[in-house]
């Protein structure tokens, strides 16, 4: 795996770590986070070709262009302002953050500072009362501009040319600012309606040469950095020659599809936000991008309509959402056949329920390249190219067993075989390596033998499987019992 910055030879050293719950893998130092990735991705993956090696940053802390703050009251009356504890609304005060940028850290103690100096309150979603709800804040890691986004329960916006002449003042980075009204009782942050209050609206970076507007709802990789390896591996993937008709399922604001135009003869975007494809139209007017076009809506209903009117399209990108693709959109895309797909995930079990539908219908999985979009988190980033096998010619050839009634087809006998095929046996071995990567410590084989046998599991295959351990002091500790626990649901055993 590639060198790493001299701090992510140390665990995160992080005083809301295990509260904030944003950061999995704080325990680990970098080397073994990469490690636990390769593992989980190879875990998924692997049944489907080689997994190459996780490509890793050299500096894997402030890598965060979008960063988002909360604001809330505690029961003393204190204005405070960070991240949702993990499953709740109850909000974790965090001053300075190792993955956002300091620029954005920085900002939003400002902005609780001033809210107290103009006496504004925190919105609160129970009573709908207050005034601010969120913070949002972008920065384009190439250009610099810096956005922010006050998110207010409500439209007025008291003392608010003081308030942004004192916010500029501390802060003359920020080239725009914008408020967005979201009154709604929602998990969501930004609501309906915005007003833009200083500058443009929106801002710009610059990726993989593109220049790319970013207004404060379009969706935008978070980490800029790996992002270019992730899209130059997706491109590289693609082999594109000049020729081919490129299709960006899910194109957001035309990341992919913009890069890909420079290799393509001509190449479709398909996105069902207004917002972002409004954003992806002005990008390749931007870029003088004259060979992509977009289109707003459902990319399934698009490929199915361009199939059914006998389009022919060479190349699709895919980077679906954490859930991966529903199964109308993989049908539609199998029936739109392109020779190649280049599906981006950032979930590696969901890749595998689709990359399993796409290979039974004629595509072959060429490459699998990991790539840490997120560190310090359990997330991974994956490229998978996969190319249609079309052979010269075929026969069909119906092949029966048995007579009468108990007759089965050929290929129903392989989709019972399929479906009663055993999974890959877990080794004791995989499970210790699970622990020690993710949990930093090991334990013994006999320790694995007495959780299972405490929880009913066979033990036939334990090496250790005896009544006692020869020393019945020894048992594992409340740590280790939670950490072979964990290791026996991620391996599917409980």
């Amino acid at each position: 795996m590639n060198q790493t910055h001299s701090q992510g030879e140390q665990a995160l050293d992080c005083p809301v770590a295990k509260k904030c719950g944003a950061c999995q893998l704080q325990n680990m130092n970098y080397a073994q986070q990469l490690k636990f990735k390769q593992g989980k991705c190879v875990h998924f993956l692997g049944k489907f070709g080689r997994v190459a090696e996780i490509i890793g940053m050299n500096d894997p802390f402030h890598y965060r262009n979008k960063s988002q703050a909360a604001f809330g009251t505690t029961r003393a009356g204190q204005l405070i302002s960070g991240i949702y504890q993990s499953s709740t609304h109850k909000i974790v005060k965090v001053n300075s953050c190792l993955l956002e940028d300091e620029n954005a850290d920085s900002i939003v103690v400002t902005v609780r500072g001033l809210l107290q100096s103009f006496r504004l309150s925190a919105y609160n979603e129970h009573t709908q009362t207050g005034f601010l709800r969120h913070v949002l804040i972008k920065k384009g890691f190439a250009t610099g501009e810096i956005m922010v986004v006050l998110v207010t329960g409500t439209q007025p916006f008291p003392s608010k040319n003081a308030f942004l002449r004192a916010l500029l003042k501390q802060h003359p980075e920020i080239t725009t600012v914008v408020q967005n009204v979201n009154n709604q009782h929602t998990s969501l942050i930004l609501g309906k309606t915005q007003k833009v209050l200083y500058g443009d609206g929106y801002i710009k970076d610059v990726l993989c040469g593109c220049v790319f507007r970013i207004s404060p709802k379009s969706f935008y990789q978070i980490n800029p950095v790996q992002t270019e390896v992730l899209y130059g591996k997706a491109i590289a993937f693609a082999g594109l020659t000049g020729k081919e008709t490129v299709l960006d399922a899910y194109c957001g604001i035309g990341t992919i599809g913009m890069i890909a135009a420079k290799s393509a003869k001509q190449v479709i975007g398909v996105e069902v936000n207004p917002d972002a494809v409004r954003d992806a139209i002005l990008n390749a007017k931007l870029n003088n991008t004259q060979n992509i076009r977009f289109f707003c809506g459902d990319a399934s209903d698009f490929m199915k309509r361009a199939a059914d009117e006998c389009e022919h399209v060479d190349v699709v990108f895919m980077d679906p959402p954490r859930a991966g693709s529903d199964r109308r959109f993989l049908e539609a895309l199998t029936t739109l056949s392109p020779q190649k797909i280049v599906y981006v995930s950032c979930n590696p079990e969901t890749l595998a329920r689709d990359l399993s539908f796409l290979v039974k219908q004629r595509y072959r999985v060429e490459k699998i390249q990991p790539v840490d979009m997120f560190p310090h988190t359990s997330h991974v980033e994956t490229v998978v190219l996969l190319s249609h096998k079309t052979p010269d010619s075929h026969i069909n050839v119906k092949v029966e067993f048995g007579e009468g009634e108990d007759k089965i087809l050929l290929d129903k006998i392989a989709e019972r075989a399929e479906a009663y095929k055993p999974k890959e046996k877990v080794t004791y071995k995989m499970i210790k390596e699970y622990i020690e990567a993710k949990y930093g410590f090991k334990v013994h084989t006999a320790y694995i033998a007495e959780v299972k046998r405490d929880l009913g599991l066979p033990m036939y295959d334990a090496p250790h499987a005896v009544e006692e351990l020869k020393n019945p002091r020894n048992h594992p500790t409340p740590l280790q019992v939670k950490a072979i626990k964990d290791a026996l649901k991620y391996f599917e055993i409980v």
